[in-house]
């Protein structure tokens, strides 16, 4: 009876610990799955960008140049097209619901105001290369990364309320992937060809000093980043195909395998904010996976 009795509470103890396990394990997809065809946007998909209301935004559908929105079940059409001359790149929103799109080719970044489809020109510099992708503070501070390409270096702008457009830092490397912290504190900045992730302190008039390393990898590029609100960065892996999670520290805590090899950049949506939508650029197509936690700017635009 005695050792009946001990195997029943053995067994109940272990049933016990297995549930907590299953119930509290880290729901993070490992594997991504289609959220749209392929090949609906050009290979220069970009900028995925959810506003408040859920609707998905990603640059280049169907042709150079457009804006497109994808709806919940993964149809796309075009919202807007870009002035002549401009194809936009990065997307995001600010607390107000206005749109923001960063031209690489033409040079400036376009502000398209909530309930409008009209592009305006929000802040434009002659001395711009290719202005890449955007993050933007809590306080609405633009931040804009502007890598060259062709010699391997870059920049980061910073465009104030006032759209005042100011050099923050130059001679960097191949400046790209681009994000603020969800207390607006820190600006995660990096670097596709030479591979690593800098983390800066932002001050109180939105320019930045205390520069260090955050990550660098050894192999396989960059490209967009997002932070969820726990200050989680994930970080799409050109060429390798993956997105990685990195904590606050800078220690990786998670990998999500993709079906396509070229991510191009990465936002939060869905109804509780922990969708992610990943842009491919060698699949013209978006691709989604369940994160722990929501992305720092649900329901916040940004």
């Amino acid at each position: 009876m005695t050792i009946f009795l001990n195997n029943m509470i053995r067994l109940t103890i272990f049933t016990i610990t297995c549930l907590f396990v299953l119930t509290n394990c880290n729901p993070i997809q490992k594997h991504s799955t289609d959220f749209t065809a392929e090949y609906v946007f050009t290979k220069g998909i970009e900028g995925p960008a959810v506003n408040a209301n859920g609707d998905l935004f990603a640059v280049n559908f169907e042709e150079e140049g457009t804006i497109g929105i994808v709806d919940q079940n993964g149809k796309g059409k075009i919202y807007l097209s870009l002035p002549e001359g401009s194809i936009g790149n990065g997307i995001r929103f600010d607390t107000h619901g206005n749109m923001f799109i960063a031209d690489y080719k033409g040079h400036k970044v376009y502000r398209v105001k909530k309930g409008s489809k009209i592009p305006e020109v929000w802040a434009q510099d002659s001395t711009l290369n290719q202005p890449n992708d955007l993050a933007i503070a809590p306080n609405n501070t633009i931040y804009l990364s502007d890598p060259n390409w062709k010699e391997g270096s870059g920049r980061i702008w910073m465009i104030d309320q006032n759209r005042k457009i100011q050099l923050l830092e130059d001679k960097m490397g191949t400046t790209n992937g681009i994000e603020v912290s969800p207390d607006g504190r820190k600006l995660y900045v990096n670097e596709s060809i030479q591979r690593k992730v800098w983390e800066y302190n932002i001050k109180e008039d939105g320019t930045i000093d205390q520069k260090k390393e955050f990550i660098s990898f050894d192999d396989f590029g960059m490209d967009g980043m997002r932070c969820d609100i726990k200050g989680n960065l994930y970080i799409t892996r050109y060429d390798k195909g993956t997105v990685v999670v990195v904590d606050k520290s800078g220690k990786i805590i998670s990998e999500i395998q993709l079906k396509g090899k070229k991510p191009s950049n990465i936002a939060f949506g869905g109804k509780d904010g922990k969708t992610c939508f990943v842009t491919m650029a060698d699949r013209g197509s978006i691709e989604t996976f369940r994160a722990e936690y929501p992305g720092r700017s649900f329901n916040k635009n940004l």
